[in-house]
């Protein structure tokens, strides 16, 4: 991997160093792909307001066209979590960018504070918002905020600064206009980008979309609670499902009871090593896995069954090892410290201004805690950059493609249709029964590459995927009925 060695003007109060790519792999966490690419480092203050302070690095890797007549606008991709590395996700996700790779390069720039970009990690038990009390969390908390600060100072890795550097990344590579794709919270940065930016921007696709004007936070649970009763209405109204599972609303119902301050012992090979773990798994465990298993239709196509075998025949193997897979992949993945620095700065603040009915709270699967774990974080973690217009209506005539599943689970479809009164050169689709992020689910990859080959939103094939359906639910460990 090539350092950045040759200085570039002074860009908005920063600088960017010319980039010198090499040959290098993108790996996913779990090791489960590998893309080849050239890679580098730009150099950019970790302060913009001390451009003679300490620098960092942010990773940047490039995967060619492979045309030789390649468009002249590149796809840069943003990533989600907070936390999650762009570097890290294309990895995992490349064949979904395939058509477009054919015509445009795609640059990945790891945000700072993940991946390779000085990354904030430290050791984190997201179930810990969801089981452990506050003193419990702020400890958590002080230990992150001591293992990231012997390198960072966390008040300056947010959105705010992301844009800056973004932009710099830009005018090093010497792009004049770029194309965005941004997925979850990488749609914050993504509008925040176009709106201080909007001139560099030929066109825009906002996947899992999270309006300027949202907090997070204080609806997630709600909003969990609703994609999981889709998923379950869904399965009760196909006949197979029904036919093995009886009313799965019921199984949901009945596992809560019978897990409320009680756990249940849990002997299973870990899915990855295959060494036999014991696990006490209890309503923290149930509350994460049915938040994560409604992010995909593949997880969730395995909850009815998974709740059947718990409720009904105290098999809780299929929980505990979807809790597991998950929960492995997660931890590999989040650089936890830039998620504190986002949250903590750019959505607990509002928290006390938000409508909270904490009774409707308490009654789904996640309950108070996860807000309450959040508030008693941020007490601990400094805030950071904010940009005064963060928040605020984005108005923009870039077109820009949106795309939502019905069965979102923290990015509803009414997020995305919030998003798009102010785009009036948008299409918002809505995919039936999918849940977060929609760029691995079929056809999309096609609307995607023709959207950015038109660099409009008028006259798109929209067939495909209005047929695209969730995988069907097992009926049993063998898979969906015949």
């Amino acid at each position: 991997m090539a350092l950045a060695i040759v200085a570039v003007p002074v860009f908005g109060g920063s600088m960017a160093c010319a980039a010198d790519f090499a040959p290098c792999q993108l790996v996913h966490p779990a090791g489960i792909a590998t893309v080849a690419a050239q890679c580098t480092h730009i150099a950019v203050p970790e302060d913009f307001t001390r451009p003679q302070g300490r620098r960092i690095g942010l990773f940047v890797a490039r995967v060619p066209a492979i045309s030789a007549r390649k468009a002249a606008d590149p796809l840069f991709i943003l990533a989600g979590g907070p936390g999650a590395a762009a570097s890290e996700f294309y990895a995992g996700v490349a064949p979904a960018f395939a058509r477009v790779n054919r015509d445009r390069d795609i640059i990945l720039v790891d945000q700072r504070g993940t991946g390779r970009s000085n990354a904030l990690r430290c050791a984190f038990d997201d179930e810990a918002m969801l089981a452990a009390g506050e003193g419990e969390i702020e400890a958590l908390t002080r230990r992150c905020l001591a293992e990231v600060s012997t390198h960072a100072n966390p008040a300056l890795y947010t959105t705010s600064a992301a844009v800056r550097d973004l932009d710099d990344v830009r005018r090093a590579l010497g792009y004049e206009r770029i194309d965005l794709y941004g997925v979850s919270y990488g749609t914050r940065v993504a509008q925040h980008y176009l709106r201080h930016h909007g001139g560099k921007v030929r066109a825009m696709i906002l996947d899992g979309v999270v309006p300027p004007e949202r907090i997070l936070g204080p609806d997630i649970a709600l909003d969990a609670e609703a994609a999981l009763q889709q998923v379950l209405a869904r399965c009760a109204a196909n006949p197979s499902c029904r036919e093995a599972f009886g009313d799965p609303s019921a199984r949901y119902r009945g596992l809560r009871a019978q897990l409320a301050g009680r756990q249940a012992t849990v002997l299973l090979p870990a899915p990855r090593s295959g060494e036999r773990v014991a696990l006490a798994f209890g309503a923290a465990h149930l509350a994460t896995v049915l938040r994560l298993a409604t992010y995909g239709a593949e997880q969730a196509a395995i909850l009815p069954l998974a709740l059947q075998e718990a409720h009904m025949h105290r098999n809780f193997v299929p929980l505990a090892a979807q809790y597991l897979l998950m929960t492995d992949a997660l931890s590999g993945q989040m650089a936890y410290g830039m998620h504190h620095s986002v949250v903590c700065t750019e959505d607990a603040p509002w928290f006390g201004k938000a409508q909270v009915d904490r009774a409707a709270l308490a009654a789904t699967f996640i309950g108070t805690q996860q807000l309450d774990g959040l508030a008693a974080l941020c007490r601990t973690w400094p805030r950071g950059v904010l940009d005064a217009d963060l928040h605020a209506p984005l108005v923009s005539d870039v077109p820009a493609l949106l795309l939502s599943g019905s069965a979102d689970p923290v990015t509803p479809a009414r997020d995305g249709a919030r998003a798009a009164r102010g785009l009036s050169h948008s299409l918002h689709v809505v995919i039936e029964g999918m849940g977060h992020g929609q760029i691995g689910a079929p056809c999309v990859d096609r609307l995607v590459a023709d959207f950015l080959r038109t660099g409009t939103t008028q006259g798109l094939d929209l067939a495909c995927v209005e047929r695209v359906r969730p995988m069907p639910f097992f009926t049993t460990l063998a898979g969906p009925a015949p």
